[in-house]
């Protein structure tokens, strides 16, 4: 019940504020809602994506961060906008997994939203601080069998991506580790470099200039294959941890109602921005390689990716906060 409430009143806010920022006259900004805070995968897509958008389209492009509740807070703004063009959504598979560890949510955030397209994918490391001695994801899988429940593992809370790699990678490799939820990215990846804690999933934007600097030990990466900027990195299932891909996608949202044919513009806009030099150097210096797909594609994906997502959830009984 607390979550519903705080979805309705941050709503309420949301479409005031959507209301003040349309000018008197001509057509309003077109709003990218981020439903995280800025500096994040999500926001720098949206700002490097959003004004290129706007050139084509001849309008003016406000990204608008509505942080909360794992994301369902910006969610629902874009669930409840009207489909007129002027509101868009550019998300994480985050979404998905909010599916399932919200069940009582008033919205369905797959069934609710129309796809757009995919802008890119991102990868997570396992990494673990030097100080916990372990050189492969291997080594960590023994220690953890050795002494159940002993190790712990961060995360930025409860849901997240980060979280659910985790659970993941323990159902995979058949171990068990204590999960310590904090609150964000920032606090946990504190105590993981202070050694309070023996290992945690990090996008490769967050972990690289930890690893570079000596400061954390990438242990194995969540995806079927290496990654160009840590190419000596095995992937889990090379170090023999298992076959655990746990790849982000990221993509673009557009409210209920929005006319097939104003989707598939915005597609076609998307694609040619996403293949430019800049957008591409841009998102990968971030760790994130720029992908794109059709309407159509990245419905499939979306709802494969939230029937893979629910047997995990239900099968490790986690519970959203």
């Amino acid at each position: 019940m607390k979550l519903l409430r705080y979805l309705g009143v941050a709503l309420v806010a949301a479409h005031a504020a959507f209301a003040s920022a349309q000018p008197a006259g001509g057509q309003p900004p077109l709003r990218l809602i981020v439903p995280f805070t800025p500096g994040t995968g999500i926001d720098l897509i949206a700002r490097t994506v959003g004004p290129k958008l706007g050139e084509r389209l001849g309008r003016a492009v406000v990204v608008d961060n509505r942080p909360g509740a794992s994301g369902n807070i910006g969610t629902e703004a874009v669930v409840r906008a009207p489909g007129d063009g002027n509101t868009l959504l550019v998300s994480v598979n985050t979404l998905v997994m909010n599916r399932s560890l919200y069940p009582q949510m008033p919205f369905d955030p797959v069934r609710d939203l129309v796809p757009v397209s995919l802008t890119s994918w991102g990868q997570l490391l396992l990494v673990t601080p030097p100080s916990s001695g372990y050189k492969t994801a291997q080594d960590l899988v023994k220690a953890a069998q050795r002494s159940p429940g002993k190790l712990n593992y961060a995360s930025p809370g409860v849901g997240t991506p980060h979280h659910l790699s985790m659970e993941l990678f323990k159902q995979t490799a058949r171990v068990y580790l204590t999960h310590i939820p904090y609150r964000g990215t920032a606090p946990a990846v504190t105590d993981l470099l202070g050694g309070q804690v023996d290992a945690m999933f990090l996008p490769i934007h967050v972990a690289l200039p930890q690893i570079r600097a000596g400061k954390l030990v990438a242990l194995g990466i969540g995806s079927d294959k290496r990654h160009p900027l840590l190419p000596t990195v095995p992937t889990l299932e090379e170090a023999h941890a298992g076959k655990v891909n746990v790849d982000m996608w990221y993509g673009i949202f557009a409210p209920p109602g929005t006319s097939p044919d104003l989707v598939s513009r915005l597609n076609r806009e998307l694609r040619d921005i996403l293949a430019a030099p800049d957008v591409r150097t841009a998102f990968q210096t971030q760790g994130m390689d720029p992908a794109t797909s059709t309407p159509a594609e990245f419905k499939h994906l979306v709802e494969m990716d939230s029937r893979r997502w629910s047997q995990l959830i239900t099968a490790q009984g986690i519970k959203g906060e």
